[in-house]
Order: structure tokens, then C-alpha cells, then sequence
């Protein structure tokens, strides 16, 4: 295993603030491994043979995610948006949905093991209505095997989300609410298209919160146009105020060609925080959380009491397999990682003839639980050596130490080696910066293991070379794949990727 531990794109940059400055930006939403791309011709039968299999370990994590592809309005920083919610359109969307539950859960690999965790997202699943609702989630229910205790979440938005909306998905059986507040303020939620004002949302959250009957989880975005850290700071005691059970910080990831771009550039919004900005947002965050003693589950959610548990977040971003349902859903099933179509009249089409509407789709290389386990680790914020040794094969973790140094010396880790003691329980815990930039050190650790790290831009640069031969990877359950199958990168994988891992960020 080689790796160039003078490459400041692999390694960070030695500053005295790593947090806002380790790395130039974010690499990306989410982490990922190689991939190889399958082509059109061979997705049906690809998909046919993975849906036939049962599962080899009936105990694996597995999740369903359903997508509502509706909005009535589309926020400026969003790349999820696909229809403007339509009754006409919702119900005909609904009845194909509801003949994909049905098709989906007869397969053999859906009855061959209970699903953990459900979770209905968007688009805005609480623009269609309380029927349908209480109908579509009453069919998982009743089609699906789940676990006893398995979590079933509500995704949305809290303008027009009624009590009657509410209490059929509380009967349903819906227990778990995600609601995209984003940011309290009302001139920071008019800037991005978001609906209701701060009184509004805060009085309805409140009244949720009061029913007792159903965690009521907040997403909050930082690095919003507007969004000063005085503004920051208020959105932060206002999730206190409220008395939600749960909050995610994620922080604003800027993508070109969506709407807030183009209007900053036509000088109709201030620029977003940049990195360092955001990078002090991430912080004041961490330090609130800690001071009112709030419940850390992974580097950016947190939960006020044991009733929040975060199940699909964390298996989703994570190791579990997840079916996917719904256009412009995506899922990883049996190896094949794949997108399902987003046009509506497309996926109606290949529902009503009983066919996959997929339209991307790769396969996992047999090494697919390494980058699982790297995902895993850096949410949590802590590597073990006993872990990744298990996935990556004996000495890998010994093989990194070089990089592993690097990182602590730039302030991005903190390094615990094992001992004679307690041998190969050596850790990495990430720091302050490493929580900042977990996504980024993660991908790049994925990649050096892989045998894909970047490079450094600049040739003439002095090389300094670290580890030692690759240990063997020894991977159990492969996924067969095409032979024609073409050999993709993790950067190829991207958009793919952050469609299918969907965690709202």
C-alpha cells in the first residue's frame, strides 16, 4: 500500500486551525468506493437475478426507502426537486407506487429477511395527502416483513403538514418524523424558498412535539445566504425551544446550476458562507450540543433523549442494503447500486409492465464492505483497528499508521495504538477538524485502500512515501458481474451515490 504523505489533498495542510483550513472545500455529500458501471442491456436481467436470491444472512441490516417526488415549491439549494406537487399527477404517481409496494415485496429477496428501517423522503412526502399517507404506509406494513421494533420515518415539510396528516400516519404506524426546518429565520427561510415563518414553525414543531407519541427529529442547515452566526446562534436555541427529540447540522454543500447559483450570480442573493465560515458554524454547534447535553449519535446528529434513534440515518450511510421504491429512489440490493428513473411517465410505464425503472446502476466490487465499514467508522467518528482489519484483511490498519500520523500531526485525528496488552484494538478518533472534514478523510482513506488516492497536482513536489504491502483482501458474499461491465471511479459514482444514500444532506 503506497501512499503520498506530502500530497496535501490526501493528508490536509499543516496549519494551526486544521478545522478551517486543513482542506480547501468539502470533496463531497458523501463518501463512496469504485464501482463498475453495467449497461443498459444487462440492467433488467442483473436486477431479476439479485431480486431472486434470499438473502445469505437473514440477519444483515436491511431498509427500505419509498420517494415522493413532490414539492410545491422548490428551495433554492436543493437538487432533489423533480414535479411541483399536482393532485392529478400525485394520485396517478400514488396508484403506480402503491402496484411497485406490491410487485417488490412478493420477490424473494424482500420475504427472505425483516427490514430494520423505513423511511419515506422527498421531494415532500407531507404534500400528499392524509389517505394517501396512512394507505401507502399501512401497504408496507402489511406486504413487507419487518422487525418488531422497526423504525418508520415520515419525511417533510412542517407548512400545511395538518394534525389530520399527522394522526393517519401515527395510525398507519408511523414512528419517527423528519421535518427540513433548515433555519428558523424568517429572512433566511424566504431567501430559500422555504414556507412559514419562524413563529409558525417553532408554535407548529411545539404541538408535535406535544402528542407524545412519535419522535419529532429536525434537519438544520448551516452556511445558508443570510444566515449570520448570530442567526446561527438563534437557530440553535430555537431547536431547544421547540423540544424536538432529535436535530441534524449538515452543512450547506454548493452545487453549480441550482437555483441559489444562479441567483447569487445575478447579485438577487449575498454569497453563501464560505468553507471557514461554515467550518466555525460546525463548531459552535458541536459546543452547544455539549453544553445543554444533548446526545451525540454520529459526527452531525444529535437526540435530547433515548427516544430518538436515528436507525436509517445510520445504517443507510452505513452498511445496511436499502430497496428502493418510487421514481428517482435509490437502493443497493444483492450488489447492484442502483438510481430508478425520475421521469414520472417512464416509471409509471415499466411499473405497469412489471419492470425495474432503473436507468444507472453499478456493481459493488468484492471489496464493497471495506468502504462500508470506512463510512461506518468516520459517521461515528472513531476507526478501529479490530474492525477494519476484519474487512480489509490482517495488517491494514498497521499498513495506514503513516497516514494515520500525518493526519494527527495536522490536527485532524487523535491516534491510539494498540499494545501488548490489547492487541490490534488500536484506534482513530476524530478530532474537532476530523469531524469537520470526516467526509473528506474518509474518502480519501477509501481510496488508499482501494488504490485510487489522489494525486498530488503538483509533479515536481518531493515524494514521501508510506506503508507496506497491501494486505489481502478476503471478502466474503461477491456480487457477480457483467463481464462487459465498465470500471468506474468513486468520482463517476457521486451523483449516484448521494441519491442513494439519502440522509437528507
Amino acid at each position: 500500500m503506497m501512499f503520498d504523505l506530502s500530497n496535501v489533498e490526501l493528508v490536509g495542510q499543516r496549519t494551526p486551525d486544521p478545522l478551517r483550513f486543513a482542506f480547501q472545500r468539502k470533496k463531497s455529500p458523501h463518501a463512496g468506493g469504485m464501482m463498475h458501471a453495467v449497461k443498459g442491456d444487462d440492467i433488467q436481467s442483473s436486477l431479476e437475478a439479485a431480486h431472486s436470491l434470499v438473502p445469505a444472512n437473514r440477519f444483515a441490516p436491511r431498509c427500505l426507502y419509498i420517494h415522493i417526488p413532490f414539492c410545491r415549491v422548490r428551495c433554492t439549494y436543493c437538487n432533489f426537486f423533480q414535479y411541483a406537487s399536482s393532485k392529478n399527477l400525485i394520485d396517478s404517481y400514488v396508484d403506480a407506487l402503491r402496484k411497485e409496494i406490491e410487485w417488490k415485496a412478493a420477490q424473494a429477496w424482500t420475504q427472505g429477511a425483516p427490514f430494520q428501517a423505513i423511511y419515506i423522503g422527498g421531494g415532500t412526502p407531507t404534500d400528499i395527502s392524509a389517505a394517501q399517507i396512512h394507505t401507502i404506509v399501512s401497504d408496507i406494513r402489511r406486504l413487507f416483513p419487518l422487525t418488531p421494533d422497526c423504525e418508520i420515518t415520515l419525511e417533510g415539510r412542517i407548512n400545511r403538514f395538518g394534525t389530520d396528516k399527522f394522526e393517519a400516519a401515527l395510525e398507519a404506524g408511523v414512528n419517527r418524523f423528519s421535518f427540513g426546518v433548515q433555519s428558523f429565520n424568517t429572512k433566511v427561510r424566504r431567501s430559500a424558498k422555504r414556507l412559514d415563518d419562524r413563529e409558525v414553525v417553532i408554535e407548529k414543531i411545539q404541538q408535535l412535539v406535544s402528542y407524545n407519541a412519535a419522535p419529532i427529529v429536525l434537519d438544520l442547515l448551516y452556511g445558508l445566504p443570510y444566515q449570520t452566526l448570530d442567526v446561527w446562534q438563534q437557530d440553535l436555541e430555537d431547536y431547544l425551544e421547540t423540544g424536538a427529540h432529535g436535530v441534524d447540522l449538515y452543512q450547506l454543500i454548493e452545487m453549480q446550476g441550482l437555483p441559489m447559483a444562479k441567483m447569487v450570480e445575478q447579485g438577487k442573493l449575498p454569497h453563501p458562507a464560505d468553507t471557514q465560515m461554515k467550518a466555525t458554524m460546525f463548531e459552535m454547534g458541536v459546543n452547544f450540543m455539549a453544553k445543554h447535553h444533548q446526545k451525540r449519535l454520529s459526527v452531525n446528529h444529535w437526540a435530547s433523549d433515548n427516544r430518538e434513534r436515528s436507525i436509517y440515518n445510520s445504517l443507510a450511510k452505513t452498511t445496511s442494503e436499502i430497496m428502493p421504491l418510487g421514481a428517482g429512489a435509490g437502493g443497493n440490493v444483492n450488489g447492484c447500486q442502483m438510481m430508478q428513473t425520475r421521469d414520472m411517465d417512464t416509471y409509471i410505464t415499466a411499473i405497469n409492465e412489471n419492470r425495474y425503472p432503473v436507468t444507472m446502476m453499478t456493481m459493488a466490487p468484492a471489496n464493497k464492505a471495506v468502504a462500508a465499514e470506512v463510512k461506518s467508522a468516520f459517521d461515528a467518528g472513531v476507526v478501529a483497528e479490530h474492525k477494519l482489519d476484519k474487512v480489509a484483511g490482517k495488517g491494514t490498519f498497521s499498513a495506514l499508521i503513516p497516514m494515520f500520523e500525518a493526519w494527527e500531526q495536522n490536527g485532524l485525528v487523535y491516534l491510539e495504538r494498540s499494545d501488548a496488552e490489547f492487541a490490534h484494538r488500536g484506534y482513530v478518533k476524530l478530532t474537532l477538524a476530523g469531524q469537520f472534514w470526516a467526509v473528506t478523510l474518509a474518502q480519501n482513506l477509501i481510496e488508499v485502500i482501494q488504490g485510487s488516492a489522489p494525486k498530488a497536482s503538483d509533479a515536481m513536489a518531493p515524494k514521501i512515501m508510506g506503508g507496506m504491502a497491501m494486505p489481502k483482501m478476503g471478502m466474503p458474499g461477491t456480487s457477480s458481474m457483467p463481464s462487459d461491465a465498465k470500471k468506474t471511479t468513486s468520482e463517476d459514482q457521486k451523483e449516484l451515490e448521494s441519491k442513494a444514500a439519502h440522509v437528507a444532506a
